[in-house]
């Protein structure tokens, strides 16, 4: 009896201490920081829609900068109402496109977002995204740490 009497004490006291990690210092820093996730991007682009309504496409390529190998978790378009990464695959001999779970890119290593493989879909585009405008991406990591960059806005049929 004693025994879980001083369990739950030790556990409250953890908890409490804990408590304490994540004040409001830790998240101004994060939102301050635009390439905490330690991502390079390069050739980004958001490819409109050829018919309004349809969702865009973003293309880019990334390169992990850091020393450990980091998980892109999801992305974020600004003037979308949402984005999924998405891929590619060979299905029973048809090419079939949906979403995807956490991209893997290893320390050091340069991965590519492009059209008929892994990719972003941005849904219910804001009417204020026109060719040559820009906009940004925002990328998510395992862990939580993000990586902001601003990317082109092109027309479909413009170069992917």
């Amino acid at each position: 009896m004693k025994f879980s009497y001083f369990a739950c004490i030790a556990l409250a006291s953890t908890a409490i201490s804990l408590s304490g990690c994540g004040g409001k210092e830790a998240a101004t820093e994060a939102v301050a920081d635009t390439n905490a996730a330690g991502l390079e991007v390069t050739n980004a682009r958001l490819v409109l829609p050829a018919v309004s309504g349809n969702p865009g496409a973003v293309y880019f390529d990334v390169k992990n900068i850091g020393e450990a190998n980091v998980a892109i978790r999801k992305a974020a378009i600004k003037g979308a109402a949402s984005a999924q990464i998405h891929d590619t695959t060979e299905w029973s001999g048809q090419k079939v496109m949906g979403e995807m779970g956490p991209v893997m890119i290893p320390a050091g290593r340069t991965d590519t977002f492009k059209s008929g493989a892994k990719h972003i879909m941005a849904f219910d585009l804001d009417p204020s995204l026109t060719a040559g405008s820009t906009t940004e991406m925002t990328l998510t990591i395992a862990g939580g740490k993000t990586s902001t960059v601003e990317i082109a806005v092109v027309g479909a049929g413009d170069d992917r």
